[in-house]
């Protein structure tokens, strides 16, 4: 095999890798979800992806990934890889380094709960410790984790001091950034839902949102460990928001019910940033689901030509008032 194929089939399997990992969150996490009542695990985000790391001291199988998200293109092409990911599982599981990525994604749970500064310093200390060398992997692997089971990013604010925050997938508004400040995120939640909404055309099917969610272990009616009643998430505490809308199917009976994406979804955030996330879940680029990647241009495009029309308006408003306010040089005699 050439050299720079092999090259790629490494990378891409480094890549599935740092993916398969967050299973183990569910079993390193059940200690702490008892002491703290914190989220137990970030795996039901991710689907069968999670599935490929076993909890401590257990083996697991998984299916592909693609199909588990729910939300897969056969543009990707990606199905043809089942096979070398499945025979790769058992070298995700065997990982040295897996359990250091648990422990740092709980831990960072945690200084999201609490609202606390992240520093390298304590990473090292609390989590890290003698696999120092290695932390500048862990921590990749570990803010992947967070950014797509739970939809927040790891950012480096000082460099020098190496301190961290978080940062909401959601450009928020001011109105008291609701779902930032929940004790459990649930971004990555929304993040799924409107993939899906776009993906099936903009407007999806109650039935079709939640035979992707089943698949990830969210089920309607069961109480789940991290977002409690997911129905009542969906239907009532993200529609209250404006995030999604939830409305009867014209003309159906007996009564279905399908979602879009509500107003405040097209203020902070768009369809290029959810095509980007769903490209991070399939471990692929944007451009491998070519419809959505044209519409999702295209509403680049048009949000461009608004700021600009926008700042055209403010510009000609400042000019106008500039003029009509009277010269200060001039005064009676």
């Amino acid at each position: 095999m050439p050299r720079g194929q092999k090259s790629k089939l490494r990378a891409r399997a480094k890549r599935r890798q740092a993916r398969s990992e967050t299973k183990g969150l569910g079993g390193a996490q059940a200690t702490a979800a008892e002491e703290e009542n914190s989220p137990s695990s970030a795996s039901p985000l991710l689907g069968d992806r999670s599935q490929n790391l076993p909890t401590a001291g257990t083996r697991s199988t998984s299916k592909s990934p693609q199909r588990a998200a729910g939300v897969s293109c056969a543009d990707s092409n990606e199905g043809a890889n089942s096979q070398n990911e499945e025979s790769s599982d058992e070298s995700y599981c065997e990982d040295p380094l897996n359990e250091k990525v648990v422990l740092l994604v709980e831990f960072l749970l945690r200084k999201y709960q609490e609202k606390e500064p992240i520093t390298k310093a304590d990473m090292l200390k609390s989590v890290i410790k003698n696999k120092k060398y290695q932390f500048p992997e862990i921590l990749k692997r570990a803010s992947e984790h967070m950014e797509l089971a739970f939809g927040i990013d790891l950012k480096e604010v000082d460099p020098i001091r190496h301190c961290y925050t978080f940062v909401n997938k959601l450009d928020l508004t001011a109105d008291d950034m609701v779902i930032d400040e929940e004790k459990t995120p649930k971004t990555g939640l929304l993040m799924i839902v409107l993939a899906v909404i776009f993906k099936k055309g903009n407007c999806a099917t109650e039935e079709e949102v939640w035979k992707v969610l089943n698949l990830m272990g969210v089920y309607a009616g069961k109480k789940h460990s991290i977002y409690g009643e997911p129905k009542k998430v969906l239907t009532q505490e993200l529609v209250q928001m404006k995030y999604l809308e939830y409305r009867q199917v014209p003309n159906s009976d007996p009564p279905r019910y399908e979602f879009l994406w509500g107003p405040r979804a097209h203020v902070e955030t768009s369809k290029m940033k959810v095509l980007e996330f769903l490209a991070k879940v399939h471990d692929t680029t944007p451009s491998a689901f070519p419809s959505c990647y044209e519409e999702a241009m295209k509403d680049e495009e048009e949000r461009a030509r608004a700021r600009i029309e926008a700042r055209a308006r403010s510009s000609a408003m400042a000019t106008a008032r500039a003029k009509a306010k009277p010269s200060s040089s001039s005064c009676p005699k």
